[in-house]
């Protein structure tokens, strides 16, 4: 099905059958992803005395139980409300969910700390100066381990608040990356690159989103794409998400 998007006085069209997913979900047949010191999620059926929820076990209907934390088990979508001591909701801050997004790929640079890092430069290069509403940055290297990683005590690669900076200043509003944050896993609770993007210093930028824990494949080539960012409507500071992506053909 082709849909023609007017956008910006611009008109665009896209094939809503070609969908291309770069959420990773919970799948409790293999190893999830996993962050922040947390045990692997849990699915199980109801139990309620001799009852289960479960057609196999006797039951009319499958009745599970889903235990999970956003942050750190699945890809997920965050507002400010994150690292703000106000409660902020991502179901009643994120309003609209279609935007001209581009794709780039970045491989992490190494700092005299040893840290790998996504610098403004790199951005710079990637990025430049284009028209986005949402940029997604795919890591290198990339691979289907993505979808299952301990990231747990492994200082994954982070993003310098000078390139958090430079999203802002170009009115990035929504960042999708495929690490489990966007900064460093133990920075003394600084949290620089967050902070820069929503601006919590100055004007908050309430309508801007993080969203972590993407995988973008190899086969998805860098350039422009509508995004459509799905959300799950939990009045919380992060819900689960389905980022789509479809070419403009």
């Amino acid at each position: 099905m082709i849909a023609e998007i007017e956008h910006s006085s611009k008109k665009y069209k896209i094939d809503l059958s070609k969908p291309i997913d770069i959420s990773i979900p919970i799948d409790m047949s293999r190893q999830n992803i996993s962050a922040w010191y947390l045990d692997a999620p849990k699915i199980a059926p109801v139990e309620s005395g001799d009852w289960v929820g479960s057609v196999t076990e006797g039951a009319d209907v499958n009745f599970n139980n889903i235990q999970f934390n956003p942050h750190a088990h699945i890809t997920h979508t965050e507002c400010v409300g994150h690292i703000t001591k106000e409660l902020y909701s991502i179901n009643k801050n994120l309003k609209q969910f279609f935007f001209l997004a581009e794709v780039i790929t970045i491989v992490p640079e190494e700092i005299e700390n040893g840290d790998l890092v996504i610098t403004k430069k790199q951005l710079k290069v990637a990025f430049g100066d284009k028209k986005r509403e949402a940029v997604i940055i795919r890591t290198m290297p990339n691979s289907d381990d993505k979808l299952n990683n301990q990231y747990s005590n492994t200082n994954p690669s982070y993003l310098l608040e000078e390139t958090a900076v430079y999203l802002r200043e170009n009115n990035v509003e929504h960042l999708l990356i495929d690490l489990p944050s966007v900064d460093k896993e133990q920075d003394g609770g600084k949290l620089l690159a967050h902070n820069a993007f929503w601006n919590t210093a100055d004007d908050i930028r309430f309508n801007a989103t993080i969203t972590e824990f993407i995988y973008v494949k190899e086969q998805v080539k860098d350039g422009m794409y509508f995004l459509n960012l799905m959300v799950a409507p939990f009045e919380n500071d992060a819900t689960p998400s389905k980022p789509i992506l479809y070419k403009i053909i």
